[in-house]
């Protein structure tokens, strides 16, 4: 697998696709056309790589970037910017993916474009609803992964304890014991 998907939330592990993006060389997990289509088989959404090609990726990161753009502008508390609000409508404005079903159950397949129609109608879900309200950033410093926090009294830190929640309570540990040893 090239991509890794710890939000449980399509749009926002799609927002994780730039990795570190506080860092002076974020590292940019859509970089070809052919990890474009990766991604989306690999998040369950498409059964079948929709073929991208650099136009469809030129796309897909505009988009991505303008999730990212309102996803902060609602932890910061401020406006949505209009640029990001109007790129992601006309995202979602999109044919959706076509569903069908089969002797073997349902297959999803689509274009690029309907992938990334999917991808913007679940953000105007999310930042339109009361789902906006959940949203959370991780609080390991390395990490920028946004996330939906439904955990029970909302305390959750980290976008996936597996990755970013054991490194930091690993830290922790270590640095208890260094004091303790010192």
């Amino acid at each position: 697998m090239n991509h890794a998907f710890p939000c449980g939330t399509l749009p926002l592990d799609f927002v994780g696709t730039l990795r570190a993006r506080r860092n002076a060389a974020p590292m940019e997990k859509l970089a070809t056309p052919e990890l474009l289509d990766d991604w989306f088989v690999e998040s369950g959404m498409l059964d079948l790589a929709p073929v991208a090609n650099e136009a469809d990726l030129t796309i897909a990161r505009e988009l991505r970037e303008a999730i990212y753009d309102l996803v902060a502008a609602r932890l910061e508390d401020r406006p949505l910017p209009a640029e990001a609000v109007a790129e992601v409508n006309l995202q979602a404005s999109g044919l959706p993916v076509t569903l069908r079903l089969g002797p073997d159950g349902t297959t999803r397949t689509g274009s690029v474009s309907q992938g990334l129609a999917a991808l913007a109608r679940e953000t105007v879900e999310i930042l339109g609803g009361d789902e906006g309200a959940l949203l959370r950033e991780c609080t390991r410093p390395e990490c920028t992964q946004v996330y939906l926090d439904r955990s029970r009294g909302h305390r959750r830190e980290w976008c996936a304890m597996r990755t970013c929640g054991n490194r930091v309570k690993a830290a922790a540990y270590r640095a208890r014991q260094h004091s303790v040893n010192s």
